[in-house]
C-alpha cells in the first residue's frame, strides 16, 4: 500500500470514528422534558401542569398531561389527561387506566372524563382523564412504567413512559398552596 492510500484509509477511519462518537452522544442524550407550567385559573386557583408527547404501539402519538390543582380552600387534585388524533382511537370511559411497571406493579387510575365534559352526549372520544392522586405516591420514580389505555372496537393502547417523565410527575403532584386564606 503507498504512503498515499494509508493516508487517505487513516483520514477515513478517523472521519468515520468522529462520526460514530457524535452519533453515539446523539443517541445517548436523554429526551428534553417539559418545564413544569404554573397557570392561575381564577383567584387563589393555581394548577401546576407537566405535558409529554409519547407515541403509543402504532406510532400514533398521544399528549400526556400531568395537572395538580389547587384551589383556594388549600383542597388538591392530581389528575392525568391523555388526548390522541381524533379518529385514531375511542376511549373506553367504563374501564381504569392500567399503569404496570417494568417490574410488575399493577395499579389502576380511575376514569375522571366528567371532570372536564359536563355533557356525556358530547365528550371527545379521543380525550380521557384519570384519577392519579390516590395512586402517585406509590409509583416508582426510577422505574419505567407501561400505561394500557381502554379503548372500545379496537386493542387498547399501549404508552410506554420513561423514570424521568414518572419523576416531573411527581414534582408536580407534589405541589401544596403556598399560603391558605385566613378562614
Amino acid at each position: 500500500m503507498t504512503y498515499h492510500t494509508r493516508k487517505v484509509v487513516s483520514l477515513l477511519a478517523a472521519t468515520a470514528l468522529v462520526g460514530l462518537f457524535f452519533l453515539c452522544a446523539v443517541l445517548q442524550t436523554p429526551p428534553a422534558l417539559a418545564a413544569i407550567r404554573q397557570l392561575e385559573e381564577a383567584p387563589g386557583q393555581i394548577v401546576y401542569q407537566a405535558r409529554q408527547t409519547v407515541p403509543d404501539q402504532q406510532g400514533d402519538r398521544w399528549q400526556l398531561i400531568a395537572f395538580n390543582r389547587v384551589r383556594p380552600n388549600g383542597q388538591t387534585s392530581f389528575y392525568l389527561r391523555l388526548v390522541g388524533f381524533p379518529g385514531k382511537a375511542e376511549i373506553d370511559r367504563s374501564r381504569s387506566l392500567l399503569l404496570t411497571s417494568s417490574l410488575g406493579q399493577r395499579l389502576t387510575a380511575q376514569e375522571a372524563s366528567s371532570q372536564i365534559f359536563t355533557d356525556a352526549a358530547a365528550a371527545a372520544p379521543n380525550i380521557g382523564q384519570y384519577d392519579l392522586k390516590p395512586i402517585v405516591s406509590q409509583l416508582a420514580a426510577a422505574v419505567p412504567l407501561q400505561l394500557t389505555l381502554p379503548t372500545l372496537n379496537q386493542d387498547d393502547v399501549l404508552l410506554t413512559l420513561t423514570p424521568a417523565y414518572i419523576q416531573e410527575w411527581k414534582t408536580v403532584a407534589a405541589y401544596e398552596p403556598l399560603f391558605l386564606p385566613p378562614e
